[in-house]
């Protein structure tokens, strides 16, 4: 090609300008021989011909209207023009494109054009594409479809009817607050730029990282493949109920709380849900395999029976006073709604009816894990982004919408449900919808049936997809096996799909299923608003969401919300509060007593678990900062010197009494909070007569138990082992009062420590002399193979305290200790009665009225003589001894309630005294 090729590319231009061209791309001929020229030649050298196809990728005085032939390479031009713009026009072309997510097409050579290597290099017309969904079609009723489902039709009557009409408002609202403030953190990120498919996968990863997104994202597979076998086990027992003779294992219950039912109450039975359902399952992976196609199409069709049947449910509410379809069904009655209005929460067996032995025991959370999948399904119209016409607009206005619209149908079939039937009847009708439904059951069937075979199939198609999407990002090379050429059907993955679904459907419960499909979405949804509180919080310069209603504090409340619910008890795990500020004074530099650590590591298994090291330094906090920040960096190098995983704070403070109470309000996030405050016991405070210690250890303990901690305190810490001092003997518990089961769980993970592999646990039972001792013995012996513990029960009686006034003080070797405690006592309710004689005020002890009771004093005083002789008794050569913590007196003097402890503690030298919380750390159930 010589010179003349560009003099005359004149002609050629104006023939070809009718022409449609591609964009230039980085390999192109032209591309190639521009970007060869050597940008420190001169004029003499021999430039290279260029030809360049488009219009659009000429040079500024193509754009201004001058002839082609002014692109004529020499070198003044080419210094000019070239050097200035360092071939930035082509480089932004090709940048914009992929920026907004455009896939740009390689040629694949450019010697297929015609004439040789010089022929221009064009595309043909652009292929039309598909066609684009709007906001109804494309997000809010795919949202719709995928949030109202089974639990609506056969669970949510029975919620009402176990927490009544004001609970189960609560959880309504609880749950679909959580949604509704996932939605706008959700419309925020989806508006913040062009947005690929993905879902949850692809906005997480992309706000806070890939790894992070992969961990969201393995959570909304598992999710939705759980969930899959849930809707399974809906069609399937809703089937078996309106078909009982289709049942190979029928079930009849005769009793509801142990009352004779007036007519049998038939139940699928266990073994029926697990054959259909898997056999279900195996057609729908068929089905899944031959027509996703065909499944995204008609799936739009199936929200047409839920909706007619959500509409049948409303007419046959209005018409139940008239229809009489049932006994326990009443109308919209006051009366009804009134005895329906508070909750019941009992136990039932696994079909969900009550009695008073069954398996299941339900609360308030155990609603809100089985309801919370009657909300998810927000994510669906953010899952089929690249099939919308507007994004920025489409999910938003769709995702909200659907979820308000949903949220409000809730609400209001709680209140109708409520006043529509009697308790008895929503707690035993599984199917009530069915049963009042108009104008007869078999709609309601027929429509739960092809619903959820519809939301099992979307399930079974986007699992599979999602998990293929992670495995070809090369994050977790296990997943290597999932990946998938682009336009390849995952057939792995949907077989390992399958494979999840078909195992949840052989546990056969539905009510089991459902907590573990909240923790799974709670998991997501958490990300998506986590996402967005730092995309805010941060502001950097690429946030600019179009969706301006959102703020960083909805999208923290939205996280916290989906971050707390409570934890249960098999999944319970200390996190202790180490409460380093000594009672006395320890030698300089050293942060804490150096036995702490040791101790906080006996209460982890193996050694992994959060502990929080704290300490109070009383002063003024603008004078202590700097000290305050030194005293913490000593801590956390005790820490790391200790090998204990652990947090070191510092909290300045007045006084030590409002110091523990700001750590103890604020410390933590969510289930991330401190449970357990551990702290060693004011051993020295007679001896070194610290007369401030009685009110603020009162005080510590009582805040404790406003805030609802659990509290260890460490007696004899001195002599506390380390990890190379083996112990042997036992490991004796006192079980005195109910603490949720804390003293067996510290016995446990004490056994898991080498310094106390060797003990064995002995669990004694105080009992009163007339009480049945073998019949306790056999209960505790029974409840702890439930909780699959190896303990030795003992069961000791002790005098009652009327039967001790009758014959007199025992004489026990600790007598003198008791004798010498109700000597100081008296002398200091003398001293505190003379004080108020003389001033003429009320009994005041700390700073505040106090009662006393001196025949309480004896009692209480006599009762721990007995408790002390009884350990020394059978424990005095324990490894450790555990004994419940008696809680303070309400209005009693604080120095009394130390000489009650003093006295339980007297020659025992090491023990732990515990109490428990409002709630279980284990439970009987896996």
């Amino acid at each position: 090609m010589d010179n003349e090729d560009i003099e005359g590319g004149e002609e050629e231009f104006r023939a070809q300008l009718g022409r449609k061209y591609r964009p230039v791309v980085a390999h192109d001929r032209a591309v190639l021989q521009m970007s060869s020229m050597d940008p420190g030649s001169t004029s003499d050298s021999s430039p290279k011909n260029v030809k360049i196809d488009g219009k659009e990728n000429m040079g500024s005085d193509a754009r201004e209207g001058s002839a082609p032939d002014n692109l004529r390479v020499n070198g003044s031009e080419r210094d000019s023009k070239l050097e200035l713009f360092g071939f930035d026009s082509l480089v932004n072309i090709l940048g914009l494109r992929s920026m907004t997510g455009e896939q740009i097409v390689a040629p694949s050579s450019p010697r297929e054009g015609r004439d040789g290597e010089d022929a221009p290099i064009t595309y043909g017309p652009p292929k039309p594409s598909d066609v684009k969904l709007g906001t109804l079609m494309g997000v809010f009723i795919p949202c719709l479809q995928n949030i109202l489902g089974i639990i609506y039709y056969i669970r949510f009557t029975w919620i009402v009817g176990m927490g009544g009409i004001g609970d189960s408002l609560l959880v309504v609202a609880f749950c679909g607050s959580c949604t509704f403030l996932t939605s706008i953190s959700l419309s925020a990120i989806a508006t913040n730029g062009a947005m690929k498919g993905g879902g949850p996968y692809y906005l997480i990863g992309r706000a806070l990282g890939p790894e992070v997104g992969v961990s969201i994202g393995l959570c909304f597979f598992l999710g939705n493949a759980v969930a899959g076998a849930m809707y399974v086990l809906g069609a399937v027992e809703t089937f078996l109920k309106a078909v009982p003779a289709a049942g190979m294992f029928r079930e009849t219950i005769t009793k509801v709380n142990g009352t004779a039912t007036p007519e049998p109450i038939q139940s699928p039975s266990l073994h029926d849900l697990q054959i259909y359902g898997i056999i279900v399952t195996i057609i729908l992976c068929f089905i899944v395999f031959g027509g996703v196609k065909i499944i995204n199409r008609v799936a739009p069709t199936f929200l047409i029976p839920v909706l007619l049947s959500i509409f049948c449910i409303f007419v046959g509410i209005l018409l139940a006073s008239k229809d009489d379809p049932a006994p326990g069904i009443t109308g919209l009655k006051l009366k009804t709604f009134k005895d329906n209005w508070f909750s019941d929460y009992q136990k039932t067996n696994n079909a969900g009816i009550p009695d008073p032995n069954g398996a299941v025991d339900w609360s308030f959370n155990a609603l809100v894990g089985l309801f919370f999948p009657a909300v998810t399904g927000i994510m669906a119209g953010s899952n089929r982004s690249a099939s919308l016409k507007d994004t920025q607009r489409s999910i938003p206005i769709g995702t909200l919408a659907a979820t308000l619209t949903t949220t409000a149908l809730y609400v209001i079939s709680v209140l109708l449900f409520g006043a529509a039937a009697t308790r008895e009847e929503l707690l035993t009708d599984r199917l009530l919808t069915a049963t009042i439904a108009w104008p007869f059951p078999a709609v309601i069937h027929i429509g739960i049936i092809l619903s959820t075979l519809g939301a099992a199939l979307q399930s079974l198609t986007g699992a599979p997809r999602l998990l293929a999407a992670i495995a070809n990002d090369d994050i977790l090379p296990v997943l290597n096996y999932f990946k998938v050429a682009e336009g390849r059907e995952p057939h792995i993955a949907t077989f390992f799909t399958a494979f999840i679904c078909i195992g949840c459907v052989i546990i056969g419960n539905l009510d089991l299923i459902t907590p573990t499909i909240t923790m799974f979405f709670l998991l997501c949804y958490s990300g998506v608003n986590l996402s967005c509180f730092l995309l805010d919080l941060l502001d950097a310069p690429s946030w600019r969401p179009r969706w301006k209603f959102h703020h960083w504090s909805l999208s923290l409340l939205g996280s916290v919300f989906c971050i707390a619910n409570q934890v249960h008890p098999k999944n319970w795990y200390p996190i202790p509060l180490i409460f380093c500020r000594p009672w006395g004074k320890l030698p300089e530099n050293v942060p804490c007593h150096p036995k702490l650590a040791d101790f906080a590591n006996c209460m982890k298994k193996k050694g992994r678990g959060m502990s929080i090291f704290v300490s109070i330094l009383d002063g003024d906090y603008h004078e202590c900062a700097e000290d305050a920040k030194t005293a913490c960096k000593q801590l956390a190098t005790y820490i790391d010197y200790k090998r204990c995983e652990g947090v070191a704070e510092i909290v300045v403070a007045p006084n030590m009494s409002e110091g523990f109470r700001g750590i103890v309000q604020t410390m933590g996030l969510g289930n991330l909070k401190p449970n357990i405050v551990v702290m060693r016991y004011p051993e020295i405070w007679r001896r070194e007569n610290l007369t401030e210690i009685p009110a603020t250890f009162v005080g510590i303990i009582n805040d404790c138990i406003v805030a609802n901690k659990a509290v260890v305190i460490v007696k004899g810490l001195d002599e506390w082992p380390n990890e190379y001092q083996r112990q042997y003997g036992t490991i004796d518990l006192y079980w005195i009062v109910r603490d949720g089961g804390l003293m067996l769980l510290l016995s446990q993970l004490l056994l898991t420590k080498e310094s106390f592999e060797s003990c064995k646990i002995q669990v004694f039972c105080i009992a009163e002399e007339d009480s049945d001792a073998e019949v306790l013995k056999a209960d505790v012996k029974k409840f702890l193979y439930d909780l699959r513990m190896q303990a030795e029960v003992i069961v000791i009686s002790m005098k009652s305290w009327d039967e001790q006034t009758e014959n007199g003080p025992q004489q026990d070797e600790s007598l003198d200790a008791f004798i010498a405690a109700q000597h100081r006592i008296k002398n200091y309710l003398a001293e505190m009665k003379a004080e108020a004689q003389k001033s003429g005020t009320p009994l005041m002890a700390d700073g505040k009225p106090v009662v006393v009771n001196e025949q309480q004093v004896e009692k209480f005083l006599y009762t721990t003589l007995k408790l002390n002789s009884t350990i020394l008794r059978h424990s005095r050569m324990a490894a450790v001894v555990l004994v419940s913590l008696p809680p303070p007196p309400i209005n009693h003097p604080a120095y009394c309630y130390m000489e009650y402890m003093d006295l339980l503690v007297e020659n025992v030298p090491r023990l732990l005294i515990v109490r428990g919380y409002r709630r279980d750390v284990v439970t009987l159930f896996t």
